[in-house]
């Protein structure tokens, strides 16, 4: 019985850990989609960054969050999805499916593959090292004595750059299922044109109403994710009131579960 005192003890601490962990959670996800929000009011209303310095400044942020990534990212994508091209092309002549390697390729390459791996470079080439570096800059000016209005804050810096965010993630998405799609013919068809009617045909298969319309809004949800999630965490104040630093893997990993959560919808909307 003497034991029984130290074990409610050690319960309570248990306990009491599991609850401020819990409440860090939730503040955390509210602090998210309350500034997913804010950004996509304000992203709605042009009045609000397409005039004067707001205008420079989205400008900037989008030719920073485009530019420098384009021809690497095209280049690696091209080269992924001419390795899978081979390996499914060559799998379903082995085994006397070719009719069905089209379809196979555009659902997993061009709906699956490539808006995921564009958000996830979009995200870890530009948005958590733009989150890092807002992170840096709060703290300096918290330490220096500086504060800043939450709105003042939103409109100067978080907007532009979640607005980058997006738009660099479709770019990038697009033109790749462009090139995707093109050496997709080339693999199948060779440089031929007589080929066009049927592989237009079995892309229009693909791509109906329904399934365009789902591939549209996974794209414009995974562009969400990665200009807001990144941001939200590098403007949310920690326990002391300041901007202490944030783990990367934790807020990767509250970033991968969206992106995760969109792409299970979207076969759940694809698929049943």
């Amino acid at each position: 019985m003497s034991g029984s005192p130290f074990a409610s003890t050690a319960l309570d601490r248990s306990l009491g850990a599991w609850s401020r962990r819990v409440r860090a959670s939730w503040a955390a996800w509210w602090h998210v989609l309350l500034l997913g929000a804010q950004v996509m009011v304000l992203a709605l209303v042009p009045s609000s960054y397409a005039q004067g310095a707001q205008r420079s400044a989205v400008l900037r942020q989008i030719y920073t969050a485009s530019a420098p990534l384009l021809t690497w990212f095209l280049t690696l994508s091209a080269l992924l999805s001419l390795v899978l091209i081979r390996i499914v092309v060559a799998t379903a002549y082995s085994y006397g499916l070719s009719q069905y390697a089209l379809e196979v390729l555009v659902r997993t390459l061009v709906l699956e593959l490539i808006p995921l791996y564009a958000a996830m470079f979009v995200a870890l080439r530009h948005t958590m090292p733009e989150a890092q570096r807002i992170r840096r800059l709060l703290a300096q000016q918290h330490r220096s004595g500086v504060r800043h209005d939450e709105q003042t804050l939103l409109r100067s810096e978080l907007l532009p750059r979640a607005l980058a965010g997006v738009f660099s993630v479709l770019l990038l998405a697009a033109v790749s299922c462009v090139i995707a799609l093109v050496l997709t013919y080339l693999n199948v068809y060779g440089f031929s044109h007589w080929g066009l009617p049927a592989y237009t045909r079995a892309v229009g298969q693909v791509f109906t109403p329904a399934v365009t319309l789902i591939f549209g809004l996974k794209t414009l949800f995974f562009s969400l994710a990665v200009a807001i999630v990144p941001l939200a965490a590098s403007a949310r104040r920690d326990l002391m009131g300041g901007y202490g630093r944030l783990s990367d893997i934790s807020e990767f990993a509250r970033l991968l579960s969206v992106l995760l959560i969109v792409e299970v919808v979207s076969l759940l909307g694809n698929y049943y």
